[in-house]
């Protein structure tokens, strides 16, 4: 922690001491930042029902325009406002964000659009306070350093470093606490989760003007990116309006030299050629910033339990690529790179950044590893013109059946966990099945739609046999959690409760609707009937990603519970997730790092804003491709549905 003494500054050192300010206000901005994006993409798909590809869109459509506003903070800075007002005030709208932001995840807060209205006026003012805010606070710290402080300054820049890193690091292990430990308004608490953060906001903006009488302010001296941009348009406006040929002019720059001097052009010549070599950049950001979307979406669909007790929620993972940058950057500039030196090896720039992006290459191919073992636990939904089935059999004696037109099913028992569910025609008309049970050939009727999912109830008493259909939930629950429902065979209605949640079931062979519960170990549920008979039942472990049915029978004279699955637990531990964030980390700590270094050695003086500019438009741009096919992929999902219904 760092301590001030006012005559020798922060700990004994030359460090002015305004840095106590400015670092404990970027680590409660980044606690801010990286708390609420952590559980976004979840918020978009269990509070808002978006679906993945709509959820990915939009978590990437913020995360690029936060990347864009830094330019237009840069100009208001530069020339207008100064740093010091620019962070203020933009911080006010940063802050204003996180409340609107916040209040939108208030259930009771008007209808689903006014949710959806609120979250986006959030996310936008958001972006425009972290993205404005971003060139000022990092470049407002070094102007507290006179010039003979060159080494203090640089020692000043590891530490607001690690204050990014630790600010993201703790608010993306506690945020995703918030939101699925803490219930609020019978379900997950997004409002608390966004919340927090907000008020880490407030504390940073609070910080930041309790040290405004330390400050060392410089006055806007103009922005150097317009003119940059101003040079440039005017050497192709000039070059376009003269058609002949000028021998004096080897570079289309030179066109300007009849407005801009000659130093300038050759700076802008210089930065233009870095430039160039950022074309490549956004692929590496559309690769690095899908941890928070579809990596995260591919953790709630993984087993989340590490060992007997310690579970880690999908949105925690991303606390790993914080976790390893603190471990990596000191491993890579200690170890890796002079062991890669001893060995003869020339390590350049643009090799360590080439290598960054083969690491991150190397992570999505460990993800899609992981993927396909994910995916064998999802029941694939049926062709158009089918549906799926399967046969619960609910008489005490083995049975078959027979579709009409096709093969039998295999021999049912009582009770037991219904095949896999076979695939059937389907027309939304009604259908003939043969039920054969006990020497005796029924028919049962069934009635289904296209690319349904159902479950055949087939019971029988002294009548003979009885079929019903129940309507089945094969997709797996958004945040992981087990889907449960109740088959009730009693000729009264049952009440049960299964950790926080109620399941009311009426009688005669009913089947209550699927709810979510947490996953668990349940061995003592509460069941009761009317007349006040309870039991208590044994569930056993309901684990992430599964669908359950449980028939509520009698058995020796008392309640008892058969539990049968129709949608198979998530098998995939979460820990395999951990190979390709070493990779994607390590790539980043190769690449990100070594591509603002090689930026800056490059550039001259006074072009380095101009080049910190570009970069953060990679990370844009990078984002914008995401964007783009995660866009398209939803539009292909709904030219397919309408196919479909055609």
């Amino acid at each position: 922690m760092l301590t001030v003494n006012k005559e020798t500054g922060v700990c004994g050192t030359n460090y002015p001491t305004s840095i106590c300010f400015i670092v404990v206000n970027e680590f409660c901005e980044r606690f801010s930042y990286y708390g609420m994006k952590a559980v976004l993409v979840l918020y978009f798909l269990t509070y808002l029902h978006w679906d993945q590809d709509q959820s990915t869109a939009v978590y990437h459509a913020f995360s690029s325009l936060c990347y864009f506003t830094p330019v237009l903070g840069a100009l208001i800075a530069d020339s207008w406002l100064g740093k010091y007002r620019t962070i203020v005030y933009l911080s006010m709208v940063y802050v204003v964000g996180h409340v609107v932001k916040s209040v939108g995840a208030v259930p009771v807060v008007g209808t689903a659009n006014v949710h959806i209205a609120l979250s986006m006026a959030g996310l936008v003012l958001i972006a425009f306070g972290t993205g404005g805010i971003k060139p000022c606070v990092a470049a407002f710290g070094g102007d507290q350093f006179d010039e003979e402080h060159g080494s203090e300054r640089q020692k000043f820049f590891s530490i607001f470093y690690m204050a990014i890193n630790a600010g993201s690091l703790l608010s993306t292990v506690v945020t995703p606490i918030l939101r699925g430990d803490v219930q609020c308004f019978g379900g997950d608490c997004y409002a608390l989760a966004f919340g927090v953060p907000a008020a880490l906001m407030v504390v940073a903006l609070v910080v930041f003007i309790a040290g405004s009488g330390q400050y060392k302010r410089s006055p806007p001296q103009g922005n150097v990116l317009l003119e940059v941009c101003r040079c440039v348009g005017f050497a192709i406006k000039n070059r376009w309006r003269r058609s002949q040929y000028d021998s004096r002019r080897t570079h289309w720059l030179d066109w300007a030299e009849e407005k801009y001097s000659k130093r300038l052009i050759q700076e802008v010549k210089m930065v233009l050629r870095v430039l160039v070599l950022y074309v490549p950049l956004p692929m590496f950001w559309a690769l690095f910033d899908q941890q928070g979307s579809r990596w995260t979406l591919q953790a709630t669909r993984m087993n989340a339990a590490l060992g007997d007790s310690f579970i880690v929620k999908p949105d925690q993972m991303q606390m790993l690529n914080a976790l390893l940058i603190l471990v990596f950057v000191p491993v890579f500039e200690l170890i890796v790179y002079p062991l890669v030196g001893f060995c003869r090896i020339r390590i350049t720039p643009l090799r360590k950044m080439a290598m960054g992006m083969v690491f991150a290459a190397l992570a999505f191919g460990a993800a899609a590893l992981v993927e396909l073992n994910v995916v064998s636990t999802v029941v694939a939904p049926p062709p158009v013109g089918a549906c799926l089935l399967q046969v619960l059999n609910l008489a005490h004696g083995d049975m078959s059946l027979k579709l009409p037109g096709g093969d039998a099913f295999q021999p049912i028992r009582y009770l037991q966990d219904p095949p896999a569910y076979e695939t059937v025609p389907a027309s939304g008309e009604e259908m003939k099945i043969q039920v054969s049970f006990n020497g005796n050939i029924s028919e049962c009727n069934f009635t289904p739609d296209q690319q349904g999912a159902y479950t055949l109830l087939v019971s029988s008493d002294s009548t003979g046999v009885h079929c019903s259909q129940a309507t089945d939930h094969i997709t797996k629950n958004e945040d992981g959690s087990p889907l449960l429902r109740f088959l009730n065979t009693f000729p009264e209605p049952v009440n049960l409760t299964v950790g926080a949640v109620t399941f009311q079931v009426t009688s005669g062979l009913s089947m209550s609707p699927n709810q979510t519960v947490e996953r668990g170990r349940y061995q003592d549920v509460s069941c009761c009937l009317p007349a006040g008979r309870c039991s208590l039942l044994d569930l056993g472990l309901l684990d992430f990603g599964a669908s359950y049915t449980v028939v509520l029978v009698e058995e020796a004279g008392v309640l008892a519970a058969r539990r049968l699955q129709d949608v198979a637990p998530n098998d995939v531990s979460v820990a395999w997730q951990v190979p390709q964030y070493v990779l994607l980390t390590a790539g980043e700590v190769m690449f990100s790092v070594t591509g603002l270094e090689f930026s800056y050695s490059q550039a001259p003086p006074s072009m380095k804003s101009v080049l910190q500019a570009g970069w953060l438009l990679t990370v844009a741009f990078g984002n914008v491709i995401v964007l783009i096919v995660a866009e398209g992929a939803g539009l292909e999902q709904v030219g397919r549905h309408e196919t479909q219904e055609c």
